[in-house]
């Protein structure tokens, strides 16, 4: 078995994109925090977040990128940045916004996560006018942790919705 490669996405990613990004949310929100998301707003969600035809999108979005942990073939993560979305009154489009840093369960703690956040975290500097945003889920501890050792801190709070269900985030900025 080779060591992980990191490299930018490409269009041919979308559908194994689409699998890791649905097998990871449900492993990490469902399966490890246990939020008691209904099955109704769950699908919903899922369906419309990581699908290949949404995620073919979303890689075409000239002021986002994306990049994906690789080995032999198999995705096992991947991290998106792109223009702020965040819901903060200092927020702006034109600031730099951490999406999605999705690592697989089989490939916790081979260091792919802080990896891909270096990398992000450059491109985010490189394409911003103004802070860098990350959102959270409130009661990912872990996530924050790593967040604040690079500099985040905690500027907000609003509601992520699954589906229906809405759930309590965090809005980290740096700068």
């Amino acid at each position: 078995m080779s060591d992980p490669v990191i490299r930018p996405a490409r269009p041919d990613d979308a559908a194994a994109l689409a699998v890791l990004g649905r097998q990871t949310f449900i492993d990490t929100f469902v399966t490890g925090f246990g939020i008691p998301y209904p099955v109704a707003d769950l699908t919903a969600f899922l369906d419309a977040s990581f699908n290949a035809e949404a995620i073919t999108t979303k890689l075409a979005d000239p002021g986002a990128a994306w990049w994906v942990a690789e080995r032999d073939g198999e995705l096992l993560a991947f991290a998106n940045a792109g223009p702020n979305t965040l819901p903060h009154p200092d927020g702006r489009a034109s600031h730099a916004e951490l999406r999605r840093l999705y690592v697989s369960k089989q490939a916790q703690g081979l260091g792919l996560g802080t990896k891909l956040l270096k990398i992000s975290l450059d491109w985010m500097e490189a394409n911003t006018d103004g802070p860098l945003w990350i959102g959270v889920w409130s009661g990912n501890h872990k996530a924050q942790k790593l967040y604040a050792a690079y500099g985040f801190e905690k500027a907000g709070e609003y509601q992520y919705p699954v589906g229906a269900w809405m759930d309590d985030e965090f809005i980290l900025r740096r700068g």
